[in-house]
């Protein structure tokens, strides 16, 4: 089997990259029938020279590659019909500007695999950028504080090497008494709660954080069933959430009349209630003055996320009384961060974990005949058509969606 890394073309331009060298090495010693081609890059955050010093071939030709795998959506014209490809396209939700491409893989003869689509039994993801766009995310928010305060200045996230170096800014700060809100319970959450500790930032459980006063900043961790409730009253479990949504409403604004800072790193269902609304933030009991929102939902859970922002440009303000974007600085605003790519901010480190997946996940599958179905799941075209399992997508290809 012939693998290729690609080069990344979209814009703006993405540094990430699915294997760095020092993991393509770990691939071809498990794995001696795999052969590697590096296409040429001049924006890869690991310099065509890396590989070549990794042992790797560097071309720009890799057309003779049977699988090529990438990060962001490839454009049309550089898609090379008859080939496996790996890479984010996002189409899965029908996205409408992805609609041209993913009906150019089709004519192409083109396999898809969707890095979102790489998934176990269960549905649960395996691999993805999501620990360090929540690592980004909380950076970015603390960031975002200092600017609103003109307590402190944080240089940009995508300034500094790695994940080491943004904590080691982090920790140059001080913060008064605030309350921090953190909301999931997958790699997203939980790559910003590896930056809440890192800063020893105290933890403390949902009682506490609701009815207590510290002298010191603290934060607290929610998941589904804390910030919503059935609406009979009744206490069942996180799968009857799951299963059944329309059953339950927010009970958020417990949290928001407490919280100075929310990190929203929760992944938000369809049909699940909104956190909060624009009336929600309407009310004189609501606190928070900062959303740091990784999930970025735009017009969705959290009604202060109304677009999202830039790197370049990454915080925006939210006037609640207007419903409309201001100047983050002016005193009524919440300020809102919601980039949403935020991954590309730390590219070493989020292409070295990604590739540490992929290799544990999916290389594998080319080799034991895919028997944990890995690639039949992921697989979203063959033969010009889509598979079952992703044949939901032809009215999206038709047009008529």
């Amino acid at each position: 089997m012939k693998f290729g890394i690609i080069k990344e073309r979209k814009n703006p331009p993405d540094r990430r990259v699915v294997f760095s060298p020092e993991k393509l090495q770990e691939l071809t010693s498990k794995f001696a029938k795999a052969v590697i081609q590096v296409e040429s890059s001049d924006i890869r955050v690991f310099a065509d020279n890396a590989y070549v010093n990794a042992g790797m071939e560097v071309t720009n030709d890799i057309s003779s590659c049977d699988v090529l795998l990438g990060v962001k959506e490839v454009p049309i014209e550089a898609l090379i019909p008859n080939k496996k490809y790996f890479f984010f396209s996002h189409t899965i939700k029908k996205q409408p500007y992805n609609r041209k491409l993913l009906k150019a893989i089709l004519d192409k003869n083109i396999e898809l695999y969707d890095h979102e689509t790489i998934v176990k039994e269960s549905g649960a993801r395996l691999i993805g950028f999501g620990r360090y766009a929540g690592i980004v995310g909380a950076y970015n928010g603390f960031r975002a504080f200092g600017l609103k305060h003109e307590s402190f200045e944080l240089p940009k996230a995508e300034l500094l090497p790695d994940q080491k170096a943004l904590i080691a800014e982090l920790n140059k700060i001080t913060l008064p008494n605030i309350k921090i809100l953190l909301t999931g319970s997958g790699k997203v959450a939980y790559g910003a709660k590896e930056m809440l500790d890192a800063m020893n930032i105290k933890s403390v459980a949902v009682d506490a954080y609701l009815n207590e006063s510290f002298d010191e900043p603290v934060y607290c961790l929610i998941d589904v069933l804390d910030y919503n409730k059935r609406k009979d009253g009744q206490l069942l479990d996180r799968t009857d959430f799951y299963n059944h949504p329309e059953n339950y409403e927010s009970d958020f604004m417990r949290f928001a009349k407490v919280t100075d800072y929310f990190i929203a790193g929760h992944f938000f269902g369809d049909g699940s209630p909104f956190l909060f609304t624009r009336e929600d933030a309407k009310s004189a009991d609501f606190n928070i003055q900062l959303v740091a929102d990784i999930s970025c939902d735009i017009d969705g859970p959290v009604a202060s996320t109304i677009r999202p922002s830039t790197i370049a440009d990454p915080i925006y303000g939210y006037n609640p009384t207007t419903e409309t974007e201001v100047d983050f600085k002016e005193n009524d605003a919440i300020v809102v961060m919601a980039v949403d790519n935020l991954p590309c901010e730390l590219p070493k480190d989020a292409s070295e974990g990604f590739g540490e997946l992929f290799l544990e996940h999916v290389i594998p599958a080319f080799y034991n005949n895919d028997k944990d179905g890995i690639l039949a799941r992921a697989k979203m075209t063959e033969n010009g058509q889509l598979t079952p399992r992703y044949a939901y997508l032809q009215d999206y290809v038709d047009g008529k969606e």
